[in-house]
């Protein structure tokens, strides 16, 4: 089984994040002590299971010290059961991974990094509002396989606005040379609740070109398959079979427990969602309390978030897992859905088995959304 771990602090706000976090790290000590206390309070979630993946996200979770570190794994430690071959990635930033950094984090458990470098290009990075510069984060990565840390990924943004993909190409060359094992490729999006939401909204910049993100899309796919690297769910890549365990539990619909402010947690039938407040988290942790909100799932919640997220992977989704989720209903209601994508050439069905083709994957949530079962 998994476990997550939601980290809530951030050194600066990206523009485009509405991950829950805050730059105010007054409370980090209080926050790390309710987490170890949830650890405690959630311990009989996973029924015993053993885990086999840890996820530190955020956030930045490499902002905890070396105190909080030992805290949380201790607990971990005290609490489940960890497998010997147990995944433990922890979410990073190259401006925190300094080689003394990268020593303590591989010390304490940490085999895997995500770090989030999106680009190697200064003015895209300060029009993100990222921290680091690209020769920081060409650095961290280099000090971090140094360290033994080689189970290492990275966080690539495309679709920023340019005059050619020139950029991109650059920063996909210089990712190849660094000998990464595993990619996350992500296209820009523009929320709401975000500085370049409320760029959006007061014009002062504007919407993503679609077509553009497309072809940078294509590019990126061929680019990364010409290199090894296997796209084994829209926005990742792995060489060597180096996919992201964890990642894969989620798109596999396995148990997860997550803890801290803004975390889910799963168990086939139900979700539970912490409260995204960072001080109501703290004050119901302390009061004995996990302030979660609690959705039973019914039938077709759980038809729906299977399509969601099984399309999107090169596993598919089994038309005998929809049938029993769906009490035998799916394929009466979606045959016809299923018939048209698949002559547009968007969809393939092989032994009972659905998969997105690459044209089907620039419309993945538009195909999962159309195939959608209503109460």
């Amino acid at each position: 089984m998994h476990l997550y771990i939601h980290i809530p602090f951030c050194r600066q706000a990206c523009h485009y994040c509405d991950f829950h976090f805050s730059t105010n790290i007054s409370g980090k000590a209080a926050m790390v002590e309710a987490i170890a206390r949830e650890l405690e309070m959630r311990q009989d979630y996973l029924q015993g299971r053993q885990l086999d993946t840890i996820y530190f996200g955020g956030g930045t979770p490499s902002m905890l010290d070396n105190r909080e570190l030992d805290l949380l794994f201790n607990q971990i430690h005290k609490y489940f059961e960890v497998a010997k071959d147990a995944e433990i990635t922890l979410e990073a930033n190259p401006d925190d991974l300094t080689a003394d950094k990268l020593r303590t984090l591989a010390k304490a458990g940490i085999n895997r990094l995500s770090i989030g470098i999106q680009s190697f290009h200064e003015p895209h990075l300060r029009y993100l509002n990222r921290i680091h510069s690209g020769r920081e984060a060409e650095v961290c990565v280099r000090n971090a396989q140094d360290a033994g840390i080689t189970n290492l990924s990275v966080d690539l943004i495309y679709a920023i606005a340019a005059e050619s993909h020139n950029i991109l190409e650059n920063d996909l060359d210089k990712t190849f040379s660094l000998d990464i094992p595993h990619i996350s490729a992500y296209c820009l999006t523009i929320e709401p609740r975000t500085t370049f939401g409320n760029w959006l909204k007061n014009n002062r910049i504007t919407p993503i070109d679609e077509e553009f993100a497309a072809s940078q899309f294509e590019l990126l796919v061929s680019a990364l398959a010409a290199e090894g690297y296997e796209q084994y769910e829209i926005s990742n890549f792995a060489r060597n079979g180096k996919y992201s365990r964890h990642n894969s539990s989620y798109w596999k619909q396995e148990a997860y427990l997550g803890l801290g402010p803004g975390a889910h947690s799963y168990n086939g039938t139900m979700r539970e969602y912490n409260v995204s407040h960072n001080g109501r988290y703290v004050q119901a942790i302390t009061a004995g309390q996990v302030p979660a909100t609690l959705e039973i799932l019914s039938p077709e919640d759980q038809v729906n978030e299977y399509l969601l997220t099984g399309l999107r992977t090169k596993w598919g989704v089994e038309m005998g897992k929809l049938e029993q989720l769906s009490h035998g209903k799916f394929h009466a209601l979606s045959a016809a859905t299923l018939s048209s994508y698949t002559r547009k050439g968007w969809l393939t069905v092989e032994n009972q088995q659905v998969y997105l083709t690459e044209s089907g994957k620039l419309f993945a949530d538009r195909i999962a959304s159309d195939l959608f079962m209503t109460a």
